[in-house]
């Protein structure tokens, strides 16, 4: 898979300020390829922050009717990250992918073909759940009982042992575990050995 950036970054500035005696004032300037002002994010429940969750229908506002393209994902994220795209190939064909920074770091990442819809979305970001309560850092052991029927070992141990588990109540869900194993090449670890395995990454696909 090859994966180009050509970034276009949406930065946004909040400024609010308070009053003890007359109430708030919010404003808001965006720059970088906005054209106006996101007037959801004047709503009192968006000044400290919004809540995004993950479900068998996507992320958020965002699912798989969500055209993949930078202004409706930043909408349906409501202003939360600073978006950053790119371009990839998948199976020879040219597909988008938009990337939600925080702090100069990825949180979460759309995929999907150009001109298409919303895909695969990957988390990374700590302070998305999904509504079944997982989150990054979730044990193996407060998710599953056993890894059979479930996971599947990644084909690359020799750069991060990693596990993926579909999410029991949904099968558009699944959790990415990383861990130590020091077990034989090629085997998956034993579920003892999983139990102690966080969650690093939630995936949704369509």
């Amino acid at each position: 898979m090859d994966k180009f950036f050509v970034f276009n970054l949406l930065a946004k500035q909040r400024v609010a300020t308070v009053s003890s005696l007359v109430g708030c004032s919010l404003l808001l300037t965006a720059c970088a390829g906005t054209s106006g002002v996101s007037w959801s994010s004047l709503s009192p429940f968006n000044w400290f922050g919004s809540s995004l969750s993950v479900s068998e229908q996507g992320v958020g506002a965002i699912n798989k009717q969500t055209d993949m393209t930078q202004s409706a994902i930043e909408q349906g994220l409501d202003g939360k990250y600073r978006l950053r795209s790119g371009m990839e190939t998948q199976n020879g064909k040219l597909a988008s992918v938009i990337q939600g920074m925080e702090n100069d770091q990825v949180k979460i990442e759309f995929y999907g073909l150009v001109n298409g819809k919303v895909s695969r979305i990957e988390v990374s970001d700590e302070g998305i759940k999904t509504v079944w309560g997982a989150k990054i850092g979730t044990g193996f052991a407060d998710l599953y009982d056993k890894a059979f029927g479930a996971c599947q070992r990644s084909n690359d141990f020799t750069m991060q042992p990693t596990v993926t588990c579909t999410a029991p109540q949904s099968q558009h869900v699944s959790y990415v575990f990383t861990g130590i194993w020091d077990g034989p090449e090629g085997l998956m670890p034993s579920d003892d050995a999983l139990k102690y395995w966080k969650v690093s990454r939630i995936i949704w696909k369509s």
